[in-house]
Order: structure tokens, then C-alpha cells, then sequence
């Protein structure tokens, strides 16, 4: 039985329907079967020896030499399939009919004949002619349904277009409302820098009578007493108090309008690591005058590391709570904002005491244009927009709200965004 083994695989090797080719270590050919020399039409006795790719040049391609150094270096067998390289070598059939050229799939694996002999390379090659020809129906549905797939691509890349403009228009919108509260904002301090200029303006007169009176004036007592006639001590107590109120109505007007830059910021569409705190600082500079005059704003701030997201985006939801938070108090109440990390997440929280949400509209708030609020008071987007931006960023909001009671909103955020092809993962319940 044992002799009878290896006449056994050497008649299965010469009669099997698939190409078989042993290379050594320098490509050279040491052995091919039957189906090889049926097809190729070149003769084993005068190929053994020779280089692989001066009996069949067709296969010196840089693929052949990236398949052979990839088995080389990994030991492991490497799959080509016909649709990548259609022919390797050129094989025919010899029967009427039939194409010309043998479609193959080739596998290439290492091995070495014996424990000290150098590595080997098998060579095996399938035909696959009759698997292509069956499967022209299948390429002409993949092809269809590639077409399909690419005008999908196209139509999504247009309503994430369209949501990138609604979402801009309505950071505008938001901004246009609170236009008049910004103005008032800017309007106090700049209002009082001018009345500081117009009294700096008469001190200096006064201060330019006594230098000029220097040349003219008869003697010390003189100058003394113009200094006390312009009450000199006290202009000069007071100009460093105008020029410091000043300064720091000038250092207002300047936050307000470099909070207004950052909050409007259109160009951001990339995720980077950001300071959340100082985002939320940013919006409560913005939204300020709608908020001092209906509710105490309380800051309660955890330790929150730097977020990957995109600030501005962000900046926009907690804006658009603060807001609907103001709006939801009648008379004056108190807005708490919290933060605090967990893990792998961030929160983020708005507290109202204000009238709160009915149980039967909760689940209808996050609707496009739907609101509680008067016409004029709002457009319906702010909640809509909101709930895309944080599915955006893989994460997700949690409202708790009863009449009478107030609402309370948080918005959990990854730390880091998800891999492109990963799961979103989930916030603690």
C-alpha cells in the first residue's frame, strides 16, 4: 500500500483539470503537469531549469513579483482571482467554440520538499473561462446596481449639502435674533467709552490752560492757583479712572465680537480636539442679553478633558438650549449649565426652571418646524438641528422634563470620534 502511494498522487496530479507548476527558490521550473503542457503547448523536457519567465515571458509582471515576495516573506499562500489578472500565462483550448484564452484564478504557495531543502513555490492555476462566462448576467446587475449605488453617493452628498446650509442659515437665523440683545451688549460699553472721551476731552483743555499758562505766569503762586481753579488733583485721580473703565468697556466690546467670530464660524467641517468650556463661555457671551434679564445663569463645570468634535457645531446646540431654556421662563427663574465626564464621555447639561414640556410633545420636539413657542419666537429648527448635529458626533440627547418644574437637557459626546467603518459606541444609561 505504502508504494502504491506516491503512484497514486502523481496519476491524480497528471490527470486533475487545473495547471500545476513546482518553481524553486529562483523561479526556475522543476516540474509542471499534463493540463500544463496540454494548454501552454511547450514541452516540460525542454522547460525544466529554465527560468519561469523566459518560457512563459507574458507572466514577467510586477504583480508576479509582488505575489512571490509577498509568499517569500509572510510563508503564506497568496489567492489571485481571474477578474484582478485574467491570464498569468497563456494557456488556450484546443477544443472548437471555445475562447481562445484560458481565464484563470491562480494560487501560489510556498513549501520546502523536505526539512533542509530551500523553499519551493507551487503554482497552481484554475480555469476559471466557464465561471466568467456565467457570471455576465451577475456583472451586468453589478454594474447596474454600482450606477445605482453612485447616484445614492450623489444624492447623499446633496442633502448633507443642503444640511450644511440649513444648518448655517439657522446659526444666522439664531445670530439675527439675538441682534438686537448683541447690539445692546455692544451699545453699553461703547456708550460709555464715548461719555469717558467727551469728559477726557475737556480735562485735557484744562490740562493744556496750565502747561501754556506756565510761560506767562508771574510766579508759582500763580500756577497753584490755576491748578486749584481747575481742580488739578482731581483730574488727574480721575483720568486713570476713565482710562481704566475705558479699557475695560473697550476689552467687552472685543470678547462680544471675538465670541460673535468664533460662534459664527462657517468654515469648520473637520473634527479636532476642543476646549468645550471655553465654547461655552463663547455662547454664553453671544446669548447674554437673552439671558440676563429672564434668568440667573449658574455654572457648575466638572474637570473635562479636550473633546474631538466640532466646536462651533456644538457651540451652536448649547446655544440653541440656553435659548429655548430663556424662553421657557415667564417670569425670572434660574439656568443651570453642568458638565462632567464619565469614562470614555463628556455631558453636557441645560437646566431650566421654567414652565416645562408636556408628556404627550416630547416625542415630537426633535420634528422639523415643530414649536411651542408664539409665531416670531422661533423657526421649529433649533431642536432638529441640534438632535443631527450630536447624532453627527456619535452621540445622543436626553431630555427630563414636567410641567410646572422646568426641563433639564443633556448631550452626552464621545471623546474621541469612531472610526469610519466602527459602530457608534454608547453612553452610560
Amino acid at each position: 500500500m505504502e508504494n502504491r502511494q506516491p503512484h497514486l498522487a502523481s496519476a491524480l496530479v497528471e490527470h486533475i483539470s487545473v495547471g500545476i507548476i513546482i518553481l524553486d527558490t529562483a523561479l526556475h521550473i522543476q516540474y509542471w503537469n499534463a493540463f500544463i503542457d496540454r494548454h501552454s503547448g511547450k514541452s516540460l523536457a525542454q522547460a525544466i531549469g529554465q527560468p519561469f519567465t523566459e518560457t512563459f515571458p507574458e507572466a514577467d509582471t510586477p504583480r508576479l513579483r509582488q505575489i512571490v515576495e509577498q509568499a517569500r516573506n509572510t510563508g503564506r499562500h497568496i489567492y489571485t482571482q481571474w477578474r484582478d489578472n485574467p491570464t498569468l500565462i497563456r494557456l488556450s483550448f484546443q477544443r472548437a467554440g471555445q475562447s481562445p484564452l484560458i481565464l484563470q484564478s491562480t494560487l501560489l504557495f510556498p513549501f520546502r520538499p523536505s526539512p533542509e531543502a530551500p523553499l519551493h513555490f507551487g503554482l497552481v492555476l484554475y480555469n476559471t473561462t466557464d465561471l466568467a462566462k456565467s457570471s455576465d448576467k451577475l456583472e451586468a446587475a453589478m454594474q447596474a446596481l454600482g450606477v445605482k449605488q453612485l447616484e445614492q453617493e450623489q444624492l447623499i452628498k446633496k442633502l448633507e449639502k443642503a444640511n450644511d446650509q440649513l444648518l448655517q442659515s439657522e446659526k444666522l437665523a439664531a445670530i439675527g435674533q439675538l441682534a438686537a440683545g448683541v447690539a445692546h451688549e455692544i451699545n453699553n460699553p461703547i456708550g460709555y467709552v464715548f461719555s469717558n472721551l467727551q469728559t477726557l476731552a475737556g480735562y485735557v483743555r484744562d490740562l493744556l490752560r496750565i502747561v501754556d499758562a506756565v510761560e506767562g505766569a508771574g510766579s508759582l503762586d500763580d500756577l497753584r492757583q490755576l491748578k486749584r481753579s481747575l481742580e488739578y488733583d482731581y483730574i488727574r485721580s480721575d483720568i486713570e479712572a476713565l482710562i481704566s473703565e475705558s479699557e475695560d468697556g473697550i476689552d467687552r466690546v472685543k470678547k462680544i465680537i471675538t465670541s460673535l467670530k468664533d460662534f459664527s464660524h462657517i468654515e469648520e467641517d473637520e473634527f479636532h480636539p476642543a476646549d468645550l468650556h471655553r465654547g461655552l463661555n463663547t455662547t454664553l457671551n453671544v446669548v447674554n442679553n437673552e439671558l440676563k434679564y429672564k434668568a440667573e445663569v449658574v455654572k457648575e463645570y466638572g474637570e473635562l478633558p479636550e473633546v474631538e468634535c466640532i466646536a462651533s457645531q456644538i457651540n451652536q446646540v448649547v446655544m440653541n438650549l440656553l435659548v429655548n431654556a430663556a424662553h421657557a421662563i415667564e417670569q425670572f427663574g434660574r439656568i443651570t449649565l453642568r458638565t462632567a465626564h464619565e469614562g470614555d464621555w463628556v455631558w453636557i447639561e441645560v437646566e431650566d426652571t421654567g414652565k416645562g414640556i408636556e408628556a404627550r410633545l416630547l416625542n415630537r420636539i426633535y420634528e422639523p418646524f415643530f414649536t411651542t413657542k408664539p409665531v416670531g419666537k422661533g423657526t421649529g429648527l433649533g431642536l432638529s438641528l441640534s438632535y443631527s448635529i450630536v447624532q453627527k458626533h456619535h452621540g445622543r440627547i436626553e431630555v427630563d422634563s414636567e410641567p410646572g418644574r422646568g426641563t433639564r437637557f443633556r448631550v452626552w459626546l464621545p471623546l474621541r470620534q469612531p472610526a469610519p467603518t466602527g459602530e457608534s459606541p454608547t453612553p452610560h444609561e
